[in-house]
Order: C-alpha cells, then structure tokens, then sequence
C-alpha cells in the first residue's frame, strides 16, 4: 500500500527566486537521489505524485513551507529516510520534520487557509502605525491584478508593525484557492516599495 510521506522545510536564502515549478523539480531530484521509490501519475506524462502545500512568491524565503510524497510502499523507517533525504537536500531546501499522513487525507492544497509573514524593512517607512490602522479601518482595498480589480482587505486578517531596532511587520493574510493575500500587494498598499524589504513566510495555517 502506498505510504504518504510530509515533510516541513524551509526555503532559505539560496532558493528565494526559485520558481514553484522549479522547486518542485528541486524536491523530484532530492527524492531520486535519495533512492526513494515514488508513486507515478498516470497518463501519457506521467510524474511524481507530489503536492506542495501553497506557493511562495518569487523573492521570499520561509520556515515552514510543506510538501507531501508518496511512497509505493514503505521502503525504511522514518528516521532512516529523514537521514537518507537530509543527505542529498540541495543548498536552499532544510528539511526539519518528517511524518506519515494517511493516504486518503485531502489535498494539502485545500487544508491551507492562512499564511503569515514576516516584512523587515530596509528602510524606515514614516508614519507606517497610522497606514496600517487606516488599512485595517478600511472597508475595501481595491487594487488590480491581470487586468482586473480585486478587493485585498477582505484577504488581511491581522497586520501589526513592531518598532524599534526590528522594523518588521507581521502579516497574517488568507491562502486559500480562490482569494490568497499577497504580503508585496500589502506593502504597495502601504506605499512601500516591495525591493525595498525582505519577507519570509514563518507560518501556514492548516485546517485540521
């Protein structure tokens, strides 16, 4: 019986501006080399079953991205395979946990509902305390996207600045199909240049 492996992984500083498709490569290559036997789509193309829990946004690192594999069967113990991976993880991938997830469990793509992020501001953004309570006061926050306008306010459920030497504000925005909130959409909102930060996701929201 197929064994459904997830792992938990930071993205870290070599990988910032690797694509989703490109990480998902990364993992189908670290997967081989660890000689681990995958399950196959069917099809005339067929690939690794694998599911990546949300997709990051090219520029940003994180700590706690999630992905899900499948295993033809059980072919080591959970350890053994955690040392097997974490001998051919590529520089950008760390992976910190391993566990087994029943193979009927729903896609991980559904169960996501939030992420949240961590802005460090390469500059200092005047009155930024007051631009944050007016966005959050705000009824809508319109803004455009493909051509099309979209309401962000709905997709920000908490934002808060802390001062001081950290500079950073904490983003807990909605990652779920159909309505997920960008933290680079928030910071032109708040007039800051997106370049001109770096963020990292620190947290995915998982509906149990």
């Amino acid at each position: 019986m197929p064994m459904r492996i997830r792992a938990v992984f930071a993205k870290t500083e070599p990988m910032r501006f690797t694509s989703h498709l490109d990480l998902y490569r990364a993992w189908e290559r670290l997967l081989r080399r660890a000689g681990v036997e995958l399950v196959f789509s069917q099809g005339y193309n067929p690939r690794p079953k694998l599911q990546l829990a949300a997709p990051l946004p090219l520029g940003i690192t994180s700590q706690c991205e999630i992905i899900d594999f499948w295993l033809v069967k059980q072919q080591s113990e959970l350890p053994q395979l955690r040392s097997k991976l974490l001998d051919e993880q590529p520089p950008g991938i760390e992976i910190q946990v391993l566990e087994i997830i029943d193979p009927s469990a729903p896609p991980l793509q559904k169960k996501v509902t939030a992420a949240e992020y961590q802005v460090r501001l390469l500059d200092q953004v005047l009155n930024l305390d007051q631009k944050i309570e007016t966005m959050l006061d705000s009824e809508s926050i319109l803004r455009e996207k493909r051509g099309k306008t979209y309401d962000l306010r709905p997709l920000i459920e908490e934002l808060k600045f802390e001062g001081g030497e950290s500079r950073s504000i904490e983003m807990l925005l909605k990652a779920q199909e159909g309505g997920t909130g960008r933290p680079e959409e928030v910071l032109r909102a708040l007039d800051i240049p997106p370049e001109n930060s770096r963020v990292e996701r620190t947290r995915l929201v998982i509906e149990h």
